[in-house]
């Protein structure tokens, strides 16, 4: 069985981000909504969904999609960005990529290896992202590595120049973290981001018209000058698989985040 997205993860994704069923607001103010799941699956799984809604009023989805593709350009407006490359090519319309960011001290720094595809349809853009194992790219001992379950954006216009643009994530910040302090933090930092994204969609078309206008490989795959790689190389990341990684040895958890 394919890695890939089908088309049944692309509708699940959508149903979600629509959805209102199992989502309690945890912040409503200047056109931007934060929820966070209610379901009795969190008794299996501790690491909760988080759900942002922006209504976007003076940038077109078009741009906010390119936005969130245009790794050059993440460069520009990523405060928390350490490091971010795409690795191979996987399909027309897939790909896996490295990202690692900075956290506030003393915690250590994450980084993350994720599987991304995406679905254009007339009138929806959808970007969805999970955790792989890829075998060149294991764990690193100075950062701790992060799974993401499911991340991803779903972007509908409303008009030529407006959006509504919805962050979808259930995503495990690994280590000794503690999970409601992963929690709590996404719910502070959620509101934040969006805000950043949303900067970053504003001054994208004039940074774009000065670099490399015309180069969009996310839409134009004959563009794109990645390695091809067989999905069947890589594997899903499960997140109790990597439980132990900055506390292999018999440290303290806390001696663990300190040594960043």
């Amino acid at each position: 069985m394919s890695i890939l997205p089908d088309e049944a993860v692309f509708a699940d994704f959508r149903k979600q981000c629509l959805s209102m069923d199992n989502w309690i607001n945890k912040y409503d103010k200047d056109g931007m909504q934060v929820w966070v799941e209610t379901s009795a699956s969190k008794k299996s799984n501790p690491v909760h969904k988080i759900k942002c809604k922006m209504t976007i009023k003076d940038v077109s989805a078009a741009t906010m999609y390119d936005v969130l593709h245009d790794g050059q350009y993440r460069k520009k407006w990523d405060p928390a960005m350490l490091d971010s490359y795409d690795i191979a090519r996987l399909s027309a319309n897939a790909d896996v990529g490295y990202y690692s960011w900075l956290c506030p001290k003393p915690i250590k720094n994450r980084d993350v290896v994720s599987l991304r595809s995406w679905k254009v349809t007339e009138d929806e853009y959808i970007i969805v992202n999970f955790s792989v194992k890829h075998p060149k790219y294991p764990p690193r001992s100075d950062l701790v590595r992060a799974i993401s379950i499911l991340t991803g954006y779903f972007i509908k216009p409303i008009g030529p120049n407006s959006c509504t643009f919805i962050y979808l994530s259930q995503a495990d910040p690994k280590g000794s973290l503690p999970k409601w302090v992963g929690n709590q933090a996404s719910q502070v930092l959620a509101p934040r981001v969006m805000k950043s994204v949303h900067k970053a969609g504003q001054n994208y078309p004039e940074w774009k018209r000065q670099n490399s206008p015309d180069q969009k490989p996310w839409l134009y795959p004959e563009q794109n000058v990645l390695p091809m790689m067989d999905p069947a190389e890589l594997s899903i990341q499960r997140a109790d698989s990597l439980e132990n990684v900055d506390e292999s040895s018999k440290k303290s958890a806390q001696d663990c985040e300190d040594s960043s």
